[in-house]
């Protein structure tokens, strides 16, 4: 798909898009003024239009990406079959921050971080568990700590400890800030490694506990860096080695996969990637000269990048897979995992905004244009509601009333629907994705709309949140009374869906009005359906 051919098809299809998005709502905004007259229509329609324009935006954003990718293909910068040569070795620390992992998994990345190629390496575990606790157990607390010295002793890796604060971005500035040299109250660096360090790092490359590199990591991540020093960071994609075993990991997974194919491709194109917190590398020089990772977000990666583009710094993404990790494995883990993240990012749109009206010729409008749309996409939540209430309103109360009128709905809805699937999957099968696949997860996203819409509220009033880390090593389903805003609109959707049914069986109202709303109606009830699915994760067997 790539090349002139493929650049000059989504150039057409993306024109189609916009065009299809532009008449749809106009339609719409026409039939909401001539339309609304009491309040409540006011409301909903404003809410409905609003929660279409998102759609539509965000949409539009990812066909931008995909074109943006494509666009550079024929002279790429950071690809895996353009890798400069390496000449030299600078050093190069390998970091992991860790707050109480279990011992197998911990076992299993440093023993891949010792078998890694590149020969002037230095591994650092930063053991971030706070055994001064008093909600632990002390003997177990005691053991656990004897157990990664002995296992840092025997993998040979450098271990380094202070007492908390400041989570994982906290952990990683205190390490950084005692290879420079800097005080750093009641830290202690124990070097288990059998040669000296010459000199101080150059790179730092960070994973989360449970990301396995494969032994080539480094070196063409190193030769990139050395080729271009204005690098701040290199993005590598994640990928869950769990993948199969179990359905909220692998539908987790695969919305890993949407992000890391085009997404991230676009974004580099760019230069407008921003760091997703693991396998990534990061220049030391760029990490001092913005003052370390920001420490005032639970997504410190995301927020520092946008420190990184303000002081002049770029940024890449290499898409090659080359590390593997553990996704969440149950719909626990998984929110936990979506609620962080969306409080984080939601919560820079505050930064964002303001950084913007400061100066807006301090970035380009590419990437003002990106960090607004990472910025806002969480609140997907917000609009999933909206569109799953509004098709219950015009059933049950007739408002908006306009819905009444779906012939012009589908006059100017169609197409963009058809425009925007077609252009979705057929771009993810050229990565070898299938439809049945990337069904699973859009759902999961979907049902997630209530933790989403919790974390963004707090997030636009400014609640910070604290940092914690997503559980491993196994599945729990949910008790039903903590799915029910998901159930509970489930079944409203059913029963819209059936009075809607009623209706139209007695004339009561349009006919095509009521077959519309009654099978958006029902199509909801589908997509929240999947949440008992998506409760009970393992994968059957056979």
């Amino acid at each position: 798909m790539a090349g002139k051919v493929g650049t000059k098809f989504f150039a057409m299809s993306l024109t189609a898009a916009m065009l299809s998005i532009f008449l749809y709502l106009m339609a719409r905004t026409v039939l909401f003024l001539a339309s609304a007259r009491l309040w409540q229509e006011i409301v909903v329609g404003l809410l409905l239009l609003l929660a279409e324009g998102f759609t539509m935006l965000h949409a539009f954003g990812y066909f931008l990406n995909i074109y943006h990718g494509l666009a550079v293909a024929d002279a790429p910068r950071i690809t895996r079959d353009t890798v400069p040569e390496l000449v030299d070795y600078p050093p190069v620390a390998i970091v992991v921050a860790a707050y109480k992992e279990p011992l197998d998994i911990l076992d299993d990345t440093l023993t891949c971080f010792y078998n890694l190629t590149y020969p002037n390496k230095h591994i650092y575990f930063l053991d971030d568990t706070r055994y001064d606790s008093r909600s632990g157990n002390s003997r177990e607390m005691a053991e656990y700590r004897a157990s990664i010295d002995e296992m840092c002793r025997r993998i040979e890796v450098n271990l380094f400890r202070r007492p908390w604060r400041g989570a994982k971005a906290g952990m990683i500035n205190d390490f950084l800030d005692f290879l420079a040299g800097k005080p750093v109250p009641e830290a202690v660096l124990t070097s288990f490694e059998d040669r000296p360090k010459d000199e101080t790092e150059k790179y730092v490359i960070v994973f989360d506990a449970d990301m396995n590199p494969l032994p080539d990591f480094v070196e063409p991540l190193v030769a990139f860096m050395e080729k271009y020093p204005k690098l701040a960071f290199i993005q590598t994609p994640q990928y869950y080695s769990n993948f199969e075993a179990n359905r909220v990991a692998k539908a987790a997974g695969l919305q890993q996969a949407v992000f890391y194919e085009y997404i991230c491709e676009g974004k580099s194109a760019q230069d407008a990637m921003f760091c997703c917190g693991t396998n990534v590398i990061l220049r030391r020089e760029a990490l001092l000269d913005v003052g370390g990772f920001d420490e005032t977000s639970v997504t410190e990666d995301f927020a520092t990048s946008l420190r990184f583009h303000m002081n002049g710094w770029s940024s890449a993404y290499l898409n090659k897979i080359c590390a593997f990790g553990l996704g969440p494995e149950d719909l626990g883990g998984y929110f936990k995992q979506q609620f962080r993240w969306a409080l984080g990012t939601v919560g820079l749109l505050r930064s964002i905004s303001r950084e913007f009206l400061r100066g807006p010729s301090r970035l380009p409008a590419a990437k003002w244009w990106e960090y607004f749309l990472s910025g806002t996409h969480y609140l997907v939540g917000w609009v999933f509601l909206i569109m799953a209430v509004c098709p219950l309103l015009y059933l049950f109360t007739d408002t908006p009333s306009y819905f009444a009128r779906p012939e012009l709905y589908f006059l100017f809805f169609l197409p963009y629907v058809i425009l925007t699937v077609t252009i979705f999957l057929y771009s993810m099968s050229q990565r070898k994705y299938r439809f049945r696949e990337l069904a699973q997860g859009i759902l999961l996203q979907a049902i997630t709309f209530p933790v989403y819409m919790q974390a963004s509220l707090l997030a636009l009033l400014g609640v910070r949140g604290t940092f914690g880390i997503t559980p491993k090593g196994g599945s729990t389903s949910l008790p039903m009374y903590r799915l029910w805003p998901q159930l509970g609109l489930a079944l409203a959707c059913l029963g819209g869906g059936v009075w809607g049914i009623m209706r139209f069986y007695h004339a009561d109202g349009p006919p095509l009005a009521l077959l519309a709303n009654t099978g958006w109606c029902l199509y909801h009830f589908a997509i929240l359906s999947s949440t008992l699915f998506f409760n009970f994760p393992e994968e059957d067997e056979g």
